[in-house]
């Protein structure tokens, strides 16, 4: 039987966990998160971990495996996934990959252009100099140095931008001249499962977790971070449902506002994931409480849970 990688992915508070866990008893296997934020030990409530009696009976990668302090992107994670794969692959011949980072999901099952190794002391002066000047300084440098990729990036993210500005100094090519976006043979199968609800019910859900989020203390946890963040603004923080009560502890929007906007901007970033997974033709689309339907379309590939 050829080894499996079973993708399951979708738009935040979908259910992916909770559809996850149930896969990985059928088939006695673990789970590696594609959760580009699960990964932060600091980040727990509001990041939406599955909770620790799930931890403890079903084995999970790639939880609270790094710091907020430490830099970490989708390339390294691409080479620790296929690494732990094969490791993996010797005891079980499935294993599931479940998140809605389509970045990190797709660094595994596609592969990233091999880009050059990067000097930490390039690495290190574009942070000094975010942190003193700014992202408007990076993005004037980015236009310099790739305006093609200048045209296209989120400029918004500056992670993205930082990225690019690393590989063009490093190799002296513009960065956008290096992607080649061709897909990288894996040495094992990939099924790939996306999860999916109406519209207006999955937006229900995202308000009544961001409650259940602020219930379960998400103000204090962003609270014991805010120096953190004041200090040195790492880019794991440039998260939503906490970037948001940064601004309220500024002093810069009250803390219902904060709610809403946390809200709202999750909202968004469901929409972007939906966008995103729908553009992989792979994707077969479920319901989260579809699990028997998806199991037969496993088996339908040639996999059983013997």
């Amino acid at each position: 039987m050829s080894n499996l990688l079973i993708v399951v992915a979708g738009p935040t508070a979908v259910g992916k966990t909770d559809f996850s866990v149930e896969l990985a008893r059928r088939y006695n296997t673990s789970i590696i998160s594609s959760d580009s934020r699960q990964i932060y030990k600091e980040l727990t409530i509001g990041t939406a971990v599955p909770a620790k009696d799930i931890l403890q009976e079903i084995p999970h990668y790639f939880i609270h495996s790094h710091s907020i302090t430490q830099y970490y992107n989708a390339s390294m994670y691409e080479l620790a996934v296929l690494d732990l794969l094969k490791q993996l692959f010797r005891h079980t011949p499935v294993v599931i990959l479940c998140g809605g980072s389509g970045l990190y999901t797709d660094a595994v099952c596609f592969g990233i252009d091999d880009l050059p190794e990067i000097d930490p002391e390039i690495r290190t002066n574009l942070m000094t100099k975010f942190k003193q000047e700014g992202i408007d300084s990076l993005r004037l440098q980015l236009k310099t140095l790739d305006p093609v990729y200048y045209k296209t990036v989120d400029l918004q993210n500056p992670k993205r931008i930082l990225k690019a500005l690393e590989v063009s100094l490093m190799s002296g090519k513009p960065y956008s001249s290096l992607l080649t976006h061709k897909p990288k043979k894996r040495p094992f199968n990939i099924l790939f499962i996306g999860l999916n609800l109406p519209r207006h019910e999955l937006f229900s859900r995202i308000n009544q977790r961001v409650d259940e989020m602020i219930a379960n203390g998400l103000v204090d946890e962003a609270r014991s971070l805010y120096p953190t963040f004041i200090s040195s603004h790492p880019q794991a923080l440039n998260t939503v449902g906490y970037k948001e009560l940064f601004s309220y502890f500024a002093g810069e929007i009250t803390l219902n506002q904060a709610i809403v906007s946390i809200k709202s901007n999750t909202r968004k970033y469901a929409r972007k994931q939906i966008t995103y997974f729908n553009k992989n033709k792979q994707m077969k689309w479920f319901h989260p409480l579809a699990i028997d339907s998806a199991v037969r379309y496993i088996e339908s590939a040639g996999i059983n849970n013997h």
